[in-house]
């Protein structure tokens, strides 16, 4: 038999807020009910054994909101968090992280649509810079773009290699006007134009070093490396 209430529970509510819901025979927060904390956050939503547990809607008081899945009082599952600064992620969640697949919508409109881990940008996704129109597509490894991925623009786009957020060994650049130039990104004395990579750059210093132009060559999703050998072997040749 569930109980509604919480005028009875007074040791209950000094320690974990005011609430108004239903309880189980034991006591506990079980069903729905709405809970006002002593920090002031409010969680609306399903309980089950005195947690939070099921859907529910959790609001803090600096202006943040999370709508979605709760499991043993953890955000786990589907769920909207709402930042204060306007930005959003809508996604899935693991243990109050963000991980799994997610979009994470930034204050500026900036955006990121792929895989997440340990609340990072881990595995493959797409960054989209609002400002310019450019993206980033490809692999990212703790927060920063790795391994192979392809930066495009309005007019032309990079393919090639990346290593902790910069163009790094063997990569070309696809022109739209239909032609294509090969070369390597170097570690070299100079400094990367200010917003060629995007915001996400870091402050390695990095210089493309040319090696040849050829035309179009065949390019398929997921196998952006060994086109680009397959490029740079034309280059040899030629």
């Amino acid at each position: 038999m569930s109980e509604a209430g919480s005028d009875e529970f007074d040791d209950d509510r000094s320690k974990l807020g005011e609430y108004d819901g239903d309880r189980n025979e034991a006591g506990e927060r079980h069903g729905v009910g709405r809970a006002l904390l002593p920090n002031g956050d409010v969680y609306q939503g399903q309980y089950e054994r005195g947690k939070r547990h099921g859907e529910g809607t959790y609001r803090f008081k600096d202006g943040s909101r999370y709508v979605g899945d709760y499991f043993q009082n953890l955000k786990h599952g589907q769920g909207t968090f709402y930042y204060p600064d306007g930005s959003k992620y809508e996604g899935s969640w693991v243990e109050d992280l963000r991980q799994g697949h997610g979009v994470y919508t930034y204050s500026n409109g900036d955006t990121y649509d792929g895989e997440w881990q340990h609340h990072m940008r881990h595995g493959q996704g797409t960054y989209h810079y609002h400002e310019t129109g450019s993206k980033y597509k490809g692999s990212w490894l703790n927060g920063k773009m790795e391994s192979a991925g392809e930066f495009i623009h309005p007019n032309h786009r990079y393919m090639g290699n990346f290593v902790n957020n910069n163009p790094l060994g063997l990569g070309k650049y696809v022109f739209d006007s239909g032609c294509e130039q090969h070369g390597e990104f170097h570690h070299a004395e100079q400094d990367l134009a200010e917003g060629e990579w995007g915001e996400l750059a870091s402050t390695a210093i990095v210089k493309w070093i040319p090696k040849c132009v050829t035309g179009l060559t065949l390019w398929t999703p997921g196998k952006e490396t060994s086109e680009v050998l397959r490029g740079q072997t034309r280059c040899d040749e030629s």
